[in-house]
């Protein structure tokens, strides 16, 4: 029987490859809103980070979500991603 691949994602805080079922997707779909996607479904622009503090920190420090959704990320979303992350750990 053939092992069944898992889908790995980059997180944008920490640049490392890991299980998708371990990040936490953000997702700038058509009509440009941003938002946290938890189950991985919602259609558009996806950016992955780890359910960690520090990664959020660094991600947010460099901007990099703002640059892999190619828009700016209000604190709200920010704020949800935070919670989000202290919920998981």
């Amino acid at each position: 029987m053939k092992i069944k691949k898992i889908p790995q994602r980059m997180c944008t805080g920490c640049m490392e490859m890991k299980p998708k079922k371990e990040l936490i997707r953000v997702v700038k779909n058509k009509e440009n809103e941003i938002s946290v996607d938890l189950h991985g479904k919602k259609p558009g622009r996806g950016a992955y980070i780890c359910k960690s503090a520090e990664c959020l920190e660094k991600a947010v420090k460099t901007k990099r979500l703002e640059r892999n959704l190619e828009s700016k990320i209000s604190e709200e979303i920010y704020a949800k991603l935070k919670e989000e992350i202290e919920n998981a750990e």
